[in-house]
């Protein structure tokens, strides 16, 4: 491991998707930076194991619907491991699983909060330092929605399933915003993935409405991520690829 590619951060780094993509980036040579709200133990677990392999790593606790705390991760980050190249905005959160019409306006407002105002907080944090409009060196922005954005969710997952639509979008969007400035935005959509947010009603729902007839890994994700943010994928920006075994 090295740290030749410069920063990536990660945010909801430290466990199920965010974990494997901290550890995936670390082996392509990325200082990583791993933002979590809650598990201080998951996060020294994740660049623990970073350092083994001969990485380098720090954790940073925030809340991404805090704009406060989002600058503070960023130039924390930066000061500690090097200037950013890469942003995982992967923290989000299911939020109360119930159908619309029973849902509390302040379990919605902080749903929103989480997944979409978080995401363009993250974002907007990173192109201020990316963009060669602000005198960056350019970089990637990787945006995590879900297949659920496309197909409305599962029962009670309504709500969840509205709130990645709008990364969906922003992937979209935010890319023909900041393409002539030196910085690629893209999308990933996993399917059902085996995760601790992983229920048991998603697990048997990806078993029978999923072509590969399984839930997918971590890892899997954290590969489609690793790609979108190297070189290779150097003319890819402003779509989603979907991880979700053909759903």
């Amino acid at each position: 491991m090295g740290d030749e590619r410069g920063l990536a951060l990660v945010t909801g780094g430290s466990r199920g998707i965010g974990r494997a993509t901290c550890l995936r980036l670390a082996q392509d040579g990325y200082a990583v930076g791993v933002g979590y709200a809650h598990g201080a133990d998951d996060a020294h677990e994740v660049i623990g194991a970073i350092r083994n392999g001969g990485g380098r790593a720090e954790a940073f606790q925030l809340d991404v619907a805090e704009p406060a705390a989002v600058s503070a991760f960023f130039a924390d980050a930066e000061a500690a491991l090097g200037p950013l190249r890469v942003l995982v905005a992967n923290a989000g959160i299911l939020g109360d699983e119930r159908r619309i019409d029973e849902q509390e306006p302040q379990a919605l407002r902080r749903l929103l909060d989480v997944n979409v105002l978080g995401t363009m907080l993250c974002a907007q944090a990173a192109i201020r330092r990316l963009s060669s409009r602000h005198g960056g060196a350019g970089g990637t922005i990787v945006l995590l929605t879900s297949v659920a954005a496309r197909l409305g969710g599962l029962s009670g997952l309504v709500a969840y399933a509205a709130s990645k639509g709008a990364i969906q979008t922003l992937a979209h969007g935010l890319s023909n915003e900041v393409a002539g400035e030196g910085v690629r935005v893209v999308g990933v959509a996993p399917g059902v993935i085996r995760t601790d947010m992983t229920s048991a009603d998603a697990e048997e729902a990806a078993r029978s409405g999923t072509p590969m007839a399984r839930t997918g890994t971590p890892e899997e994700v954290a590969e489609a991520i690793a790609w979108l943010a190297s070189p290779a994928a150097s003319y890819v920006s402003g779509t989603v690829l979907t991880v979700s075994g053909g759903r």
